[in-house]
């Protein structure tokens, strides 16, 4: 089993940066492909980014490519979301996600019923 702990989230002003931790107790997640979706209240879980189990790969929404960057280190057994220039509708609860079944694939999964793993969340909020 693996419980996934999110950290970092808070209220911050249009334009400014936020860094979201994720890590993993329980046990190592270098076989997992990692990533973030995000929930805004009424609206559908969407996908943000992801991170291959290597690190050699990500993928990004279009909605944040070029103002959020994904990491990992497996060796703290963390992934990171990494959000600048941040905007009133990236307001939503931030969830990390483990996938194991896209494990040395080379694939990304963008769809949130893929990943077998999930935290409990944590709140960004962008005031204008």
């Amino acid at each position: 089993q693996v419980q996934l702990v999110e950290s970092g989230g808070g209220l911050v002003q249009a334009g400014g940066s936020l860094r979201l931790s994720c890590t993993a107790s329980g046990r190592t997640l270098s076989q997992y492909n990692m990533g973030w979706f995000r929930q805004a209240p009424g609206k559908e879980r969407e996908f943000v980014a992801a991170i291959t189990w290597s690190g050699s790969s990500t993928d990004y929404a279009n909605s944040v490519k070029g103002r959020f960057t994904i990491s990992r280190d497996n060796s703290k057994i963390a992934v990171f979301l990494q959000m600048t220039s941040l905007k009133p509708e990236d307001t939503a609860v931030y969830y990390c996600a483990a996938d194991r079944s896209t494990y040395n694939t080379g694939n990304i999964d963008k769809t949130s019923g893929g990943y077998d793993y999930w935290g409990q969340g944590t709140q960004v909020t962008v005031s204008s």
